[in-house]
């Protein structure tokens, strides 16, 4: 029953939180704080992670394709299908889920327990609608684009690895890419990767809305916010992956 409180709770809480505006130019600037936030601030790390990605999936592919009878050119086929449909939407998600949700569940229950949000909502703010909804907004924009990118760099990260190790050449690789693709898969990532932001910002953020204590459970709310999100993410996976594909 204390599952079923809190699914309920957090449906009302999204009710709140996509409520009319009092004031459009305010909720603007956030989402677009937000953005820039959430985008320029995880900019790095997916960088860095898609590329060692796309580098460590063609070595593990390549030293395992061992037999005359499979083409080169299925080491960049390998490497494309499963950057694309799995590990750039939700390998990145997972990460991202441990550093949005982690942050939006901190600032937020810090703010409830310093009583900051009890101080918006007598000054006539809606307080769930401008602390949760301009992340939700941001976070469903701009993380596909930062998939977009992961996808490129785990590709060109595959590339250098492939050539570096002599594993593959520049025309094989490439025309494994290009091997049978079908631009959904694209389509594909990209609606999975906004359900997945969805989720990585409206649960921790919900979690730190209702913190009640100190610091202690500000840290709890925040462990609680990741944890569930990344399971909630894997389970939209599943789910999307079923119904898109099969």
């Amino acid at each position: 029953m204390n599952l079923f409180y809190h699914i309920g709770r957090y449906f009302m809480l999204l009710g709140r939180a996509f409520h009319k505006p009092e004031k459009f130019s305010i909720y603007w600037r956030q989402t677009i704080f937000e953005m820039s936030n959430l985008g320029l601030g995880s900019l790095g790390i997916a960088s860095i992670i898609a590329f060692f990605m796309g580098a460590v999936i063609v070595i593990q592919t390549a030293s395992n394709i061992d037999s005359a009878w499979i083409p080169e050119y299925t080491i960049g086929f390998t490497a494309r299908q499963s950057i694309i449909l799995e590990f750039s939407p939700t390998i990145l998600a997972l990460i991202l889920a441990g550093k949005i949700g982690s942050a939006a569940a901190s600032e937020i229950g810090t703010m409830r327990v310093t009583e900051q949000i009890d101080a918006l909502e007598i000054m006539g703010v809606n307080s769930a609608s401008y602390l949760i909804a301009p992340k939700i907004i941001a976070a469903v924009v701009i993380n596909p684009l930062l998939v977009i990118i992961s996808m490129f760099l785990s590709l060109f990260g595959g590339w250098i690895a492939g050539i570096m190790n002599g594993s593959v050449s520049t025309y094989t690789y490439v025309m494994g890419l290009q091997y049978d693709f079908d631009s959904f898969s694209i389509v594909y990532a990209l609606i999975k990767t906004m359900f997945f932001a969805f989720a990585m910002t409206s649960i921790p953020a919900y979690h730190g809305y209702y913190t009640s204590g100190g610091a202690l459970e500000v840290g709890r709310s925040s462990t609680k916010g990741v944890v569930y999100s990344s399971i909630v993410i894997l389970i939209m996976n599943y789910v999307l992956t079923q119904l898109m594909l099969s």
